[in-house]
């Protein structure tokens, strides 16, 4: 369990003139609770406090105020940082700021050896976490050689040979084109099934997480919302308020629904044809 109480987080500090009330703060009073095995979306504008709230989760940054803890360690106790940091793994927006190996595997070793992995066993985990996330390349081959989506999945397969407990995805597919981002989500959402995890994803992409078990809606820096995609999703206004649209079939299945059909949110494009057609 992740528990978040009353957070408020500025990134700069005051000077000896100033004081909070001065100054816009990137979270304010935030409380919300992370179960294990919970697939939790984080959704909002750019700068609504989302990748914020991620770098407090494992202790990169601490609250100006409030408390988080992580499976009964809080953030701020620095001896517990460690073991809050294993259990709690990004990947980032831009794989190449979390690449330090020049090869594959040594990118892949690099977490191993830090967490203290059997040195035994670690080239036999590298081969586990290239076959689990689907990579096509061996340990050998240099980073450089990498495509972009390949590139996210050696950031993918580098924190899960960590083992961890929950991971965070923060615009993990923002710089791929919409095959690749496609690719990267069905290789995530398999990996879970086969290795469970809970999973906090950060995304502009709503088609994304439409099976996620809540949304997490941002706004300004405070909590807009907190609910089902299927609640949150009839609150259109609210939605758009926080930057966000729904996937063309998700709104188009709403309005048929609005309008008497027997539709579920969950109609793929297939089903939407046959029932338009038998609707006519």
């Amino acid at each position: 369990m992740i528990d978040i109480r009353d957070i408020t987080f500025f990134y700069d500090e005051p000077d000896e003139e100033q004081d909070d009330a001065g100054r816009r703060p990137a979270l304010s009073h935030i409380s919300l609770s992370i179960a294990p095995g919970e697939f939790i979306a984080f959704l909002g504008r750019n700068g609504s406090g989302k990748s914020s709230l991620s770098r407090l989760l494992n202790g990169i940054e601490q609250p100006t105020a409030g408390i988080i803890t992580v499976e009964g360690h809080s953030t701020s106790d620095h001896a517990a940082i460690p073991d809050i940091r294993r259990a709690v793994q990004i990947v980032f927006q831009n794989p190449e700021n979390q690449q330090v190996g020049i090869t594959v595997g040594e990118d892949i070793a690099f977490g191993l050896s830090n967490i203290g992995w059997p040195q035994h066993d670690i080239r036999n985990r590298i081969a586990w976490a290239i076959s689990l996330v689907g990579l096509d390349a061996d340990e050998e081959r240099p980073v450089t050689n990498l495509s972009g989506g390949e590139k996210q999945k050696l950031a993918l397969a580098s924190v899960l040979a960590l083992a961890p407990r929950y991971l965070i995805l923060d615009e993990a597919t923002s710089m791929l084109d919409p095959v690749a981002r496609r690719q990267f989500v069905e290789t995530l959402h398999k990996v879970r099934r086969q290795h469970p995890f809970t999973l906090i994803y950060i995304t502009h992409h709503l088609e994304e997480v439409v099976d996620a078990d809540r949304w997490v809606l941002f706004r300004s820096g405070e909590l807009a919302a907190s609910g089902t995609p299927e609640e949150l999703e009839q609150n259109v206004s609210l939605l758009e308020d926080c930057g966000l649209e729904l996937p063309y079939t998700r709104r188009l299945a709403i309005l048929l629904r609005q309008s008497g059909l027997p539709i579920s949110a969950n109609v793929n494009v297939q089903e939407l044809r046959e029932l338009l057609c038998k609707s006519n």
